[in-house]
């Protein structure tokens, strides 16, 4: 049976909880770690890792293979060689950017492939693989500025190691979830731990998220305007998407800032990376 706890008990079986999940994954060989360096932006957050950069540069590496072989053996892989060219030009400028952020990265086994799908997505997996679907650019009718700034985006959460620092945090949760049956014993409640853990989710794990794509909205953008791609373009892409996602949970409760905090933020710096961009242009080659 479970039991609804006062406030004030409740508060404390999760602060207990959340302490000996702190204090188990401590024990478990977490590492706080500096993954890339400031930058223009100033992203200078430490992070907590449980898990190894190798692994989950490993999974990727399986996991991104077996992605493009189902789409070779579907067909639906680099099926426009003009797109191709496309996502895979700005991607060029993009990649010698990240030396900036972290010097070990330029030299990452890099891939670029369009996947031809509805779905509006791209990503960036551990080590640099890079997916496009034709759906982002297809139905955002997306322009090269607008683009550079998806693919600077999903390229930052792969310097922050923002997969790894997940997988490490829902460890954590893992313990959580294990450490609120006990917490609830010391109290003499029955707690269940699914709640806890949903309930330690909304509190530690979607707030972190929001940060993580905080700091890969900034990376991205300082990424793209080295490259010479308009910082601007970064707002008008996240309007775009915001109209085609039409209605969306509150802030609270998603992963993802507010429309409104981000573009907020996004002409923030992108004040900071202007002269960037500025400098950028007068070495690019007219588009």
């Amino acid at each position: 049976m479970t039991i609804k706890l006062p406030l004030r008990k409740a508060r404390k079986a999760i602060s207990s909880v959340a302490l000996m999940a702190i204090a188990l994954t401590t024990m478990q060989g977490c590492e706080t770690v500096q993954t890339t360096q400031a930058g223009a932006v100033g992203v200078t957050r430490k992070q907590s890792m449980g898990v190894s950069r190798e692994q989950v540069e490993q999974q990727s590496s399986v996991a991104y293979s077996q992605l493009r072989q189902e789409a070779g053996q579907k067909r639906t892989l680099n099926t426009d060689p003009a797109l191709l060219a496309r996502v895979q030009g700005i991607a060029k400028r993009l990649i010698p950017q990240v030396g900036v952020y972290r010097p070990d990265a330029v030299a990452w086994k890099w891939e670029v492939n369009v996947f031809q799908s509805d779905e509006v997505n791209a990503f960036c997996m551990a080590g640099g693989k890079i997916a496009v679907y034709t759906g982002l650019i297809q139905q955002l009718k997306i322009t090269d500025d607008e683009l550079a700034a998806v693919m600077g985006h999903e390229i930052a959460h792969a310097l922050r190691e923002h997969v790894r620092e997940q997988q490490s945090r829902q460890q954590l949760l893992g313990v959580a979830g294990f450490g609120a049956v006990i917490g609830g014993a010391l109290l003499g409640v029955n707690i269940d731990p699914n709640l806890a853990k949903n309930g330690l989710q909304v509190v530690f794990g979607l707030p972190n998220s929001r940060e993580a794509e905080v700091e890969a909205d900034d990376i991205g953008l300082e990424l793209a305007a080295r490259a010479g791609y308009n910082p601007k373009a970064a707002i008008t892409l996240w309007q775009k998407m915001g109209a085609l996602s039409g209605g969306r949970p509150p802030a609270f409760l998603s992963t993802h800032p507010s429309p409104e905090s981000r573009a907020a933020d996004l002409a923030r710096m992108g004040q900071i990376v202007q002269p960037l961009y500025d400098a950028a242009i007068k070495t690019q080659p007219k588009r």
